[in-house]
């Protein structure tokens, strides 16, 4: 319970700080959402125009950065994330809504994929080492110097040279109406595959390497002798008693590795053009949009948080030393 309640005060302080930068770094950046639009507009918008547009987003007031870090957390406290500049009068919870679950089955199922595909071959090559399955080591760890994005870049130029009838933009063809149907999944599906596949590519290798060494450290150890000298089958002492104490690193090495899938995950977003929050913050930042900036970031701290928590529990519950110590 000690550990559980040091990790929970952990992950409050950092969402608090999370939050504070969340607040203050979108506002140092140089410019504001009028300036954005007058210079979309190539400066056909009028003076007039321009005092009204100022007086709509409420950048008319001059504030201190105090105070309106105070209304942030009063806005926040009653789930009011703000309404978005760049596609005024929108709120930002809406756009979330409509783009956060795209992002969430993305990066949900890239991290189990890869997770459990990496870490069962990884038990393999690790049992079974000095095997045909040592081929794994060096071609994962190539595909996955490439990052994401860039693989995601070849990808798209590869099917689109040979002609492939993969979709490579878009999370769906236009004019099928988003809903919970056959026709809508399995074309968002097939959308999906592309984009997927670079996420679940380029971040299976550490699985693979970090369950292999383990396994290999593990098959030394004196109670994997005892368990071959009770003739257990190998399929048992495997699985049973090496893999289950080598995967307790993969599982703590999971809660570092989802801020890495979520950065992932948005870039991949921007260059398939997916309709998740990766694509929306490139939107926001393009047009200052400080209350869509601040909402995608808080909810994608936010989200990262809960599954490092998430992770730690599952650690606390694979692992009794760490309850004893608690």
């Amino acid at each position: 319970m000690k550990y559980f309640l040091q990790r929970l005060a952990f992950y409050l302080f950092t969402a608090w700080a999370a939050i504070t930068l969340n607040f203050f770094v979108p506002r140092l950046i140089p410019g504001d959402p009028v300036s954005a639009l007058i210079s979309r507009s190539q400066g056909q918008i009028s003076t007039q125009a321009v005092k009204s547009l100022y007086v709509l987003f409420g950048l008319n007031k001059h504030e201190s950065l105090i105070s309106q870090y105070g209304d942030y957390w009063s806005q926040l406290a009653h789930g009011d994330l703000g309404i978005s500049f760049s596609n005024f009068p929108t709120p930002v919870t809406t756009i979330l809504e409509q783009s956060l679950p795209w992002t969430i089955a993305l990066a949900g199922f890239a991290t189990v994929i890869s997770f459990t595909t990496g870490t069962l071959l990884g038990v393999l090559a690790g049992w079974r080492r000095g095997s045909r399955l040592d081929f794994l080591l060096p071609v994962t760890t190539f595909v996955s110097s490439i990052p994401a994005f860039w693989l995601g870049i070849l990808a798209i130029a590869v099917v689109l040279a040979v002609g492939w009838s993969i979709p490579v933009s878009q999370g769906y063809d236009p004019g099928i109406v988003p809903g919970w149907n056959a026709q809508f999944i399995g074309n968002a599906v097939d959308h999906s595959w592309l984009p997927l596949a670079m996420l679940v590519i380029t971040s299976m290798s550490g699985w693979i390497l970090s369950m292999r060494n383990m396994m290999v450290t593990v098959g030394s150890e004196d109670y994997i002798t005892v368990a071959h000298a009770k003739g257990l089958s190998e399929r048992r002492v495997m699985f049973g008693y090496a893999a289950r104490n080598a995967l307790l690193p993969n599982v703590s090495g999971l809660s570092l590795a989802l801020g890495q899938v979520i950065g992932s995950t948005i870039l991949v977003e921007i260059v398939f053009s997916y309709p998740g929050v990766g694509y929306e913050m490139l939107q926001a930042v393009g047009g200052t949009d400080y209350p869509l900036m601040e909402g995608i970031f808080l909810v994608i701290t936010l989200a990262v948080l809960l599954a490092n928590l998430l992770a730690d529990i599952a650690y606390l519950i694979l692992d009794p030393r760490t309850r004893k110590e608690g």
